[in-house]
């Protein structure tokens, strides 16, 4: 193992490809390599990728690995592919989409299936991000699965978040409202050579725009301007200063796609200027630490209540026997006994 990680940190593409397949089979694996890995971890860039399928994020993706490139970045990709909820198999399309990438030896690209976790992220992901992270990748480009509205988990894994949005997909207002436009720190509508594009950025614009006239009317309190544009910031108080713009691309022919790189760089270096690199490490910290919590107390769970005892109180609360709080509350006292 010392001398994997070892080869992971001289960035032998090889080697990480081994530690990510070896935290993806073994969670006791998995925490070995990133506490041995953590140290060197913190220096790149986690850039998050989501909206709703179809929107085209894998191209785009493409495209923006290409451009980071040319700018002698280098580019680290996990493509997080949808699951089947029934045999946990996935087709992995985006390692197909992104074949014509594999000859950069700059570039690394890790597809892995959600495999029925939430939020359009694998369990694996954030731990395979540090492997990449310690590798010595300068930029790290995550996508989603593309579950839509509720796919607001990579706000808490990334710096960056990106969200993609096309138009055709139906209602504007209704694909991009909700938490999923909240997290966004740069807007891209996609496929902009289509009909109705134009619309497509009007609805977002206004919505942007309704969100810092609600804040407003709450702080009584102007926006703060952004460092990098000298535009109004879009954005609640805690990211003052950084104003979410609207791009347009046609991902195939990579238009629009160096002024969206432009973007996250300047958003990169904005987060290191102020406070709120540190911000978002804290944030990402607390998910992360919070999920391990929740894998622990599964285990726990698994080890020291059997099936049938679980299975008695789901079909206890089932015919309204007890509620689900008496329930939760015994299964707690026979995984803490002493509480």
């Amino acid at each position: 193992m010392d001398d994997l990680l070892e080869r992971v940190r001289q960035g032998d593409r090889r080697a990480v490809a081994r530690a990510i397949t070896q935290i993806e089979r073994s969670k006791d694996r998995a925490r070995e390599i990133v506490i041995k890995l953590y140290p060197e971890t913190g220096m790149a860039h986690i850039v998050g990728i989501t909206g709703a399928p179809g929107t085209g994020k894998s191209t785009l993706v493409n495209e923006i690995a290409r451009e980071l490139r040319r700018r002698d970045l280098l580019v680290g990709i996990i493509a997080v592919d949808p699951s089947s909820p029934f045999t946990g198999g996935a087709l992995l399309g985006d390692r197909i989409r992104m074949q014509d990438l594999a000859g950069d030896s700059g570039i690394f690209i890790r597809s892995m299936a959600s495999r029925g976790s939430l939020g359009g992220l694998a369990g694996a992901t954030s731990s395979a991000a540090k492997v990449l992270d310690a590798a010595g990748f300068d930029v790290i480009l995550i996508e989603t699965v593309g579950a839509g509205q509720a796919e607001v988990t990579i706000a808490n894994t990334a710096h960056t978040t990106v969200v993609v949005d096309a138009p055709g997909m139906g209602d504007e207002i209704q694909s991009i409202k909700a938490g999923i436009l909240e997290i966004a720190d740069i807007l891209v509508v996609n496929k902009a050579d289509r009909q109705g594009a134009a619309n497509t950025v009007k609805a977002l614009r206004m919505m942007l725009h309704m969100g810092q006239q609600k804040r407003q009317s709450r702080s009584g309190v102007r926006p703060a301007t952004n460092l990098a544009t000298g535009t109004a910031n879009n954005r609640s108080d805690d990211q003052a200063d950084w104003a979410v713009r609207v791009f347009e691309t046609v991902a195939p022919d990579a238009r629009g796609v160096a002024e969206v790189v432009n973007a996250i760089l300047a958003h990169r270096q904005y987060l290191k200027q102020s406070d709120q690199w540190l911000e978002r490490e804290k944030d990402r910290s607390r998910e992360e630490i919070q999920q391990i919590l929740q894998a622990h107390l599964d285990l726990q769970l698994e080890r020291n209540v059997s099936n049938t005892e679980r299975e008695h109180l789901v079909t206890a609360v089932a015919d309204r026997e007890i509620d689900p709080y008496t329930a939760a509350a015994r299964l707690f006292t026979q995984i803490f006994p002493d509480r």
